[in-house]
């Protein structure tokens, strides 16, 4: 045993050369500068932060009441503002580097960013409340707010994705992404956080909800598991991102959408009231008030 290690290990050093020479061309996966780029584990650990202050008594360890809520608002928001402002920055600084922003962000930009999005926690706390409820009040099965929160994955999701929006709307890369794909797999629901999402919103079961970057979704929708707010083909130029062409669905309010369905392309309207039924394939408006079953076009 012991003649062989050293062969081992050669055969190992010889591997390394092998892998560390397949470095050395242009493939866009060769990127050595890692230590530039934000930290997905970090960014990952200050959303948990945030989700701790969304959730205060559903994730704490300990009792809380007024007295001692403040101090644990502060355990949580001092780490999540210290990790995001510096994960921002990594984004930003890489981009800027890499010739991806049209425009330089200035000194202590991040910073702002950061403390903007903690300010709009107490609103983030009220829409939150809204999808909990919604949730309550559309499922029969769920038997408490508190089941709701503890168990449902369109919670995990949408709390994430709400979060993940606010760092949209400021134009910071990367971040918000990785927020959102963290959701996506834990809960299997992929929400681009560039979308557009109203109040009231709840994914039922959910798993294989996908809703693009250009979605735009009203008030009181409720999807169901397996469906796609999708894309149809546009020039790829056009199609970059969360500010290019309009790619995907408009859902007007209070409308109904169930498994399986797909519905593509950025004129695609569901007007307000609509049902559409599961499995329907579905690329042109409906007026409001619609029903929509079987195979549509």
């Amino acid at each position: 045993m012991s003649g062989r290690e050293p062969k081992r290990h050669q055969d190992l050093e010889d591997v390394i050369d092998v892998i560390a020479g397949s470095y050395d061309n242009a493939a866009e996966i060769n990127n050595l500068d890692s230590a530039a780029l934000p930290n997905k584990r970090a960014v990952i650990t200050a959303f948990n932060h945030v989700m701790s202050v969304l959730y205060m008594g559903f994730y704490s360890t300990r009792a809380l009441n007024r007295t001692n809520l403040r101090y644990a608002l502060s355990e949580h928001l001092y780490p999540a503002q210290d990790i995001l402002v510096e994960q921002i920055e990594r984004a930003v600084r890489y981009q800027e580097r890499m010739g991806r922003l049209s425009d330089t962000k200035p000194d202590g930009w991040s910073e702002d960013v950061v403390l903007r999005l903690l300010e709009r926690i107490p609103e983030l706390r009220r829409l939150l409340n809204a999808d909990v409820r919604a949730a309550y009040d559309g499922d029969p099965a769920a038997m408490s707010i508190e089941e709701v929160i503890f168990s449902y994955p369109s919670v995990q999701a949408i709390s994430a994705y709400r979060v993940a929006h606010e760092l949209c709307l400021a134009d910071v890369p990367m971040i918000p992404r990785i927020i959102t794909e963290y959701a996506h797999s834990r809960s299997g629901i992929d929400i681009n956080p560039c979308a557009s999402i109203g109040e009231s919103f709840f994914i039922d079961h959910g798993t294989g909800v996908v809703i693009g970057a250009t979605a735009v979704i009203g008030t009181n929708v409720k999807l169901y598991q397996g469906v796609t707010l999708g894309a149809l083909s546009v020039a790829w130029d056009q199609a970059r991102g969360c500010h290019g062409t309009k790619r995907h669905p408009t859902i007007e309010d209070d409308v109904t959408i169930y498994a399986g369905a797909s519905i593509h392309g950025g004129d695609t309207v569901i007007g307000k009231g609509s049902v559409i039924g599961g499995n329907v394939w579905l690329t042109k408006s409906v007026p409001p008030g619609s029903k929509v079953f079987g195979r549509a076009k």
